[in-house]
């Protein structure tokens, strides 16, 4: 069923607990955990959670992870939880398993946006665009991405994993929507594929090997792609393409932190 995306609205789940306490980025911003990083004052969670609660589309929010010992060491982020604005649980194994474990606590009709921790960039429009677009769509899940081609203009020199379309380029956003019930079938899916996020050519290949020789000719299209995926897996999938460079930018490594901290700087610097 279509969703009227200017009167309903969703649950927001962040994960933010930590693959590995090994974390390259945990080791050198010498952090607790990934999602406590500070960014000029502000943990890199808090920065994610203030986008959402300023979003019209948004109206819950619930957190998965880090640790409760984490969460307490930023006083704001523990009265947001304590006022119930907030819904913490502890993170679970793996983002796939808090993911799945966050939404089967939710009422099967709510529509659910997913995103992460490590996204200090992400701001109120980014997600009520996203938002509003996956309501409008007649789907079961929808996955936010960006133009490649609009992340180098911004970031040039940037290192991004990039799915090579014939249709174009894009960057994942780490930013979904699970609209219906069944929709919820595919975070199952992705517990599957979790460890090969950073390899498009396996996920591809779940599609079947003559989707891989396409996609290697540059033949494939996102489009089709996204329907052999929805008919392999029963669902409704679409992308929302988000015209946003910033909604593509995750942290994933140090460099990745150092090109946050400036984009951050240049903000500050304009609004100044």
């Amino acid at each position: 069923m279509q969703l009227d995306p200017e009167t309903h609205q969703m649950t927001a789940i962040v994960l933010a607990g930590d693959r590995t306490k090994a974390d390259s980025l945990i080791n050198h911003t010498k952090a607790g955990s990934k999602a406590m990083i500070d960014l000029d004052g502000t943990p890199m969670v808090r920065r994610v959670l203030n986008s959402l609660r300023l979003s019209r589309v948004v109206h819950r929010i619930r957190m998965s992870g880090p640790e409760a010992t984490e969460v307490a060491t930023d006083s704001e982020i523990q009265t947001w939880i304590n006022a119930g604005e907030i819904n913490w649980r502890a993170p679970g194994a793996t983002p796939s398993t808090s993911a799945y474990s966050a939404m089967q606590e939710l009422d099967p009709e709510e529509a659910v946006l997913l995103t992460t921790a490590d996204h200090p960039l992400l701001t109120p429009e980014i997600v009520d665009a996203f938002g509003r677009q996956s309501l409008a769509d007649d789907v079961d899940v929808a996955v936010g991405l960006t133009p490649y081609a609009l992340i180098t203009e911004a970031y040039p020199g940037i290192r991004k994993t990039v799915l090579h379309f014939s249709d174009g380029d894009f960057c994942g956003c780490n930013l979904f929507a699970f609209i219906t019930p069944e929709g919820r079938r595919a975070a199952k899916f992705w517990r599957r594929i979790e460890q090969e996020r950073k390899k498009p050519l396996v996920v591809i290949g779940l599609l079947g090997w003559w989707a891989v020789i396409r996609y290697r000719l540059g033949l494939l299209s996102l489009e089709e792609a996204l329907a052999k995926l929805s008919k392999r897996l029963g669902l409704r999938i679409r992308a929302v393409i988000l015209p946003y460079a910033n909604a593509a930018i995750d942290v994933d490594s140090i460099a990745d932190l150092m090109l946050v901290k400036g984009a951050l700087e240049k903000a500050a610097a304009e609004d100044a």
